[in-house]
């Protein structure tokens, strides 16, 4: 079931069209990741979403009706334009913006001492905001936007800013939201973040949805049928491969061989693990899919044609 639909969403700026036909689909319970270059429409359709714009053409949907400015209460979202009020006292600013998204002050500030406390930022709730480093400002900002609980969250760039131990951080954060029943839309250009916390994809490029779909199927509609074989070397030995097979690496160590052997169409592992065993002992065999970086270069240098 989705929780959250675009028909055929169109918007224009004067004679430019930043979204064009676009039509997406994200399940409730889901991490959603919205993909593209700079440029492509991505903030476009977020601010929609939040509606901050309006379509020109199509609608937006949330539980399968038309959504209103009432739904707003509905969603958190974090821009990739970080902004807190310097002067203002971290506590204070965010139980005001906590306040904001319908909390009372009471239930604001308990909240907010529990997350703190998570994120080891509990000592600077009494200092400024212009006293924290960029990164414990991105920790406040991510708080603020959880806090009330919302059914849907999106986040444009989190982890940037971030270094690897906080990032992990947020992802984890990110993964329990969705276990207790949030829906994530998260848009990054971080390929690892996506294949590690995404069960689907939508890739805009040039305005249009040019891929979408489960990243587990997009990986594999994009398999080369490329193995990885370890064997255990013998000295002096040669293996050979069948007919049509192609050796694309390999690496020979004293006692092992690590090929990455291509498969032409209509074979199977199968049959080169038949056709090994007679030669040697076979450590381990695994499929090498493409990566989601090396899947997103590919669909935007060819123009995005599905």
């Amino acid at each position: 079931m989705y929780l959250l639909e675009s028909q055929h969403i169109e918007k224009n700026f004067g004679d430019f069209r930043a979204l064009d036909d676009i039509n997406i689909g994200v399940r409730e319970g889901s991490i959603f990741g919205l993909l593209g270059p700079n440029g492509a429409g991505k903030t476009t359709l977020i601010r929609l979403i939040n509606r901050i714009s309006r379509p020109d053409k199509g609608q937006l949907l949330l539980d399968g009706r038309p959504m209103t400015d009432n739904d707003v209460s509905q969603i958190g979202y974090l821009p990739e334009e970080r902004g807190l009020y310097k002067k203002m006292k971290v506590g204070e600013q965010a139980v005001y913006l906590a306040q904001l998204k319908g909390l009372s002050r009471r239930d604001a500030t308990e909240r907010l001492k529990k997350w703190f406390n998570r994120f080891e930022i509990d000592g600077w709730w009494d200092h400024t905001i212009e006293e924290l480093s960029k990164g414990m400002q991105q920790k406040v900002q991510f708080i603020v936007t959880v806090l009330h609980e919302p059914r849907l969250l999106i986040f444009d760039e989190p982890f940037s800013g971030f270094d690897p131990v906080n990032a992990t951080l947020l992802k984890n954060e990110i993964v329990n939201l969705r276990k207790k029943g949030a829906t994530v839309i998260f848009s990054t250009h971080n390929m690892a973040s996506v294949e590690e916390l995404c069960d689907d994809i939508a890739l805009i490029n040039k305005s249009r949805v040019v891929l979408d779909g489960s990243v587990d199927q997009i990986r594999r509609s994009y398999s080369r049928n490329l193995y990885e074989v370890v064997v255990k070397r013998c000295e002096g030995q040669k293996i050979i491969l069948p007919e049509g097979f192609s050796v694309e690496s390999c690496n020979i160590t004293d006692n092992e061989e690590t090929m990455r052997v291509v498969i032409p169409d209509g074979g199977k592992a199968n049959d080169l693990l038949t056709e090994l065993l007679p030669q040697c002992q076979i450590l381990s065999i695994k499929e090498i899919l493409p990566s989601m970086n090396d899947i997103f270069i590919q669909t935007v240098q060819k123009g995005g044609v599905r």
